[in-house]
């Protein structure tokens, strides 16, 4: 289980993002990005963070800790901002919290050099995950201390908006082009050797646990949340274990 915690204070929208994200302050003293059930991208955004986060996390990189926050549509009843009012209020129930990291800064590639071996790594989980959301205009990378971060994966696992044709998705190829960190000459084959052979369906269903069920119940085609978990399973599952031509071309 993802930890769990309730927000007690909103402090401030996060404007950077067209979700609208707000942090808040946790029943743990904490501070925690909260991304909402009722924005636009809905509940499976953050089943996309959640379950590309935390497999980004098993792999080995570093991504900010994930917790599930409880939210009372009260909890902006004083926020001036209208369009935060209806999101909140339309989010009441379980949220995704991302732990706030305060000193991080976002990612130039002209002042941090990555190394072949990291960017491999970043950009096979991103093409394993279909993650549309990594382009040098938009990379969701931060810098702490001298160390990358990986943010904001709800753009990923897009074959779970039309699940019908969810299977002809698995060999889909992934388009590279503007990867943030294609500069960087990754070492994709390296990542494929080291990584290929970790994602098997123990650990994707070690990941998908993790999501809280209420996310995914009342799926359409599903009849219950646990065969909606297994549907993320085989479909990952057969997307790293087949002869993975997803895998994009790169200059070594």
């Amino acid at each position: 289980m993802l930890s769990e915690l309730r927000a007690v204070r909103y402090v401030t929208p996060l404007r950077e993002g067209g979700s609208l994200p707000g942090l808040v302050e946790g029943g743990d003293g904490g501070h925690w990005v909260a991304k909402f059930t009722g924005a636009a991208q809905g509940r499976k955004a953050l089943v996309a963070e959640v379950v590309s986060g935390e497999l980004a996390r098993r792999l080995g990189l570093r991504v900010p800790e994930l917790a599930t926050v409880e939210v009372d549509p009260l909890l902006v009843v004083g926020e001036p901002d209208e369009r935060v009012q209806d999101l909140v209020k339309a989010s009441g129930g379980t949220n995704l919290g991302v732990a706030f990291l305060p000193r991080a800064l976002g990612f130039d590639p002209l002042a941090f050099p990555v190394d072949p071996v990291t960017a491999g790594r970043v950009l096979w989980l991103d093409a394993l995950t279909g993650n549309v959301d990594r382009s040098w205009r938009n990379p969701n990378l931060l810098v702490l201390r001298g160390e990358l971060w990986l943010i904001d994966h709800g753009a990923s696992l897009i074959f779970h908006h039309n699940w019908p044709r969810a299977a002809a998705a698995v060999d889909r190829p992934y388009d590279a082009s503007d990867h943030a960190l294609l500069r960087f000459a990754p070492d994709l084959g390296a990542a494929d050797a080291a990584l290929a052979g970790t994602v098997t369906e123990e650990l994707l269903r070690e990941v998908l646990a993790l999501v809280p069920g209420v996310w995914l119940e009342d799926e359409p085609g599903f009849g219950s949340a646990a065969e909606v978990r297994e549907a993320y399973v085989a479909q990952l599952a057969a997307r790293v274990s087949g002869p993975r031509n997803w895998l994009p071309e790169v200059a070594g």
